[in-house]
């Protein structure tokens, strides 16, 4: 068996993670960063070009895992479709990219959400609005109004009600963001807390470098697309808080679509209250965990070594194989 992925995202981790628990290691996609995967950065054993080279990957008896990039890619039908074992529940992708299946999974893992818009001529505060699917915070923007709104969905295209089904408005929650990046081993039936991180967004983080004064004259519409990852160390009292969120919304996926498993993040924020409000899930790994392929302050507490969630996700591999209990995480 043979660890692969999509090169882009986090297969850098994903690959190096693969190899440090003796895997072989596949890249595939765009044949221009072949570099970086095979020569800069030496993780991948093979690199094949295509966005999914299904037939080849059959023969090399690869198992995929996926990333944002790749089901972005692909689309969720096609993932559906696939015959190369993958890992993880298949199930779950819709309820992820769907905002408003998202919205029932999460509450019925009772957690605290933003309030949710229908009509934007109901805005009567701040609002931050987002185009469905996993897009790495492209076409977000803030409202203030129902004509603030309707003045800036112009630019994705939306301009009457009958385009509002491409869209989720929600309500602004003033906070830190945060963004804990868990795993849960199905075949231990244990939740962990791998690493936590900031976003660095443009232009959202570069726009507090220009006049308050001169934001206003140039008019400057905030960007949300994410171009990093920033470490965080969470205060510890809040730890708890964290990973009772990430205990029930494990549960709530086991009740209504056959179970989470691999790794997931919930992002959210501190509120001044230090509530922690949660306002989508990306339920696979995340760019955010790039930052700790050396492993983070809370894998070396569990560990005490460097453990990614790349490696992390090399494990579960591992321990399937060794157990004979692969088809318990491969769909």
């Amino acid at each position: 068996m043979r660890v692969a992925t999509y090169a882009s995202h986090s297969a850098l981790q994903i690959l190096k993670g693969a190899k440090g628990e003796g895997f072989e290691t596949i890249a595939f996609g765009n044949p221009r960063v072949k570099p970086l995967y095979t020569r800069y950065f030496p993780v991948a054993d093979y690199f094949i070009e295509g966005t999914y080279p299904e037939e080849r990957l059959l023969e090399l008896n690869a198992v995929v895992i996926p990333t944002g990039s790749f089901v972005a890619h692909l689309g969720i039908e096609l993932v559906e479709k696939m015959r190369v074992p993958y890992y993880g529940n298949k199930e779950v992708l819709k309820w992820e990219s769907d905002r408003n299946l998202e919205r029932k999974w999460l509450e019925r893992a009772k957690l605290r959400l933003p309030r949710v818009y229908d009509d934007p001529d109901e805005i009567d505060g701040s609002v931050i609005v987002k185009p469905f699917g996993a897009g790495g915070g492209k076409g977000y923007f803030l409202a203030k109004s129902p004509g603030d709104f309707w003045k800036k969905a112009e630019r994705l295209g939306i301009r009457d009600k009958e385009d509002l089904g491409r869209v989720q408005i929600q309500e602004y929650v003033l906070g830190v963001p945060v963004y804990p990046h868990y795993f849960y081993s199905k075949l231990n039936r244990e939740l962990e807390l791998m690493s936590i991180d900031l976003r660095y967004e443009s232009n959202a983080d570069a726009i507090g470098r220009i006049p308050a004064k001169e934001q206003l004259d140039l008019e400057i519409n905030t960007n949300y697309t994410v171009v990093g990852n920033i470490p965080l160390v969470l205060r510890e009292s809040l730890l708890i808080d964290i990973i009772e969120a990430g205990e029930r919304t494990v549960k709530a996926a086991e009740e209504i679509m056959g179970g989470l498993w691999g790794p997931f993040c919930l992002e959210g924020v501190f509120t001044e209250e230090l509530e922690f409000v949660v306002f989508e899930i990306s339920a696979r790994i995340v760019a955010g965990t790039n930052p700790f392929v050396h492993g983070s302050p809370y894998s070396w507490l569990r560990y005490d070594e460097p453990v990614s969630t790349g490696r992390r996700i090399a494990m579960e591999l591992k321990q399937g194989l060794e157990e004979d209990r692969l088809d318990e995480i491969l769909t």
